[in-house]
């Protein structure tokens, strides 16, 4: 059997990749303090298209409890103020100019539940990209069991493997979870 058959790596590497994008998915959840990165996930309608925030302009923190953007056309400042507004953050952006001030509110008791509600949303999506690069490469092992390729014994072999990687990379998603919800939770 050849090692192009079954790509292990490969199966890895999606399987890193989902909680790649679960640990970005957090970053942009807040803890209270200000952070760029609590903007990524924020996309802008402008020019006909839908753009990442940063595309459009630029975001600072001038203090602990601020953010701002300054947008590099002043034609699309209402629109980015909009997206923020409409992100889902609880943010209240302030148009002035071409600048938008986002005031960073202190998160009560209440929001942090909310957010750690979030937390465990973006946490099972992770969970379910895993466990679907895991239906794959099964799937995958099936086919080249029937198709004669590798054995029942290499079938069981590989099988086991990808179920490591699987859970591994689930025991990943749940430890950057109770990491972020304990953050989120600090008061």
């Amino acid at each position: 059997m050849s090692d192009d058959d079954i790509d292990l790596d490969d199966i890895e590497r999606r399987m890193k990749g989902a909680v790649e994008a679960l640990k970005t998915e957090f970053a942009g959840l807040r803890t209270g303090r200000a952070s760029t990165s609590l903007l990524d996930p924020v996309t802008v309608d402008v020019y006909g298209a839908t753009m990442p925030l940063n595309q459009v302009g630029t975001v600072t923190v001038p203090e602990p409890r601020m953010l701002s953007v300054q947008v590099w056309d002043k034609s699309n400042a209402s629109a980015v103020e909009k997206a923020i507004r409409n992100s889902g953050l609880g943010l209240n952006p302030m148009l002035d100019g071409q600048l938008v001030r986002i005031p960073i509110p202190e998160l009560n008791e209440e929001r942090r539940a909310e957010l750690a509600k979030v937390a465990a949303k973006y946490a099972e999506q992770g969970r379910i990209a895993i466990r679907n690069v895991r239906r794959d490469g099964m799937d995958t092992l099936k086919k080249l069991e029937k198709d004669k390729a590798i054995s029942e014994d290499d079938h069981k072999m590989y099988a086991d493997e990808v179920q490591e990687l699987t859970n591994s990379y689930v025991t990943q998603v749940d430890d950057t979870l109770q990491t972020k919800e304990s953050e989120i939770m600090q008061v």
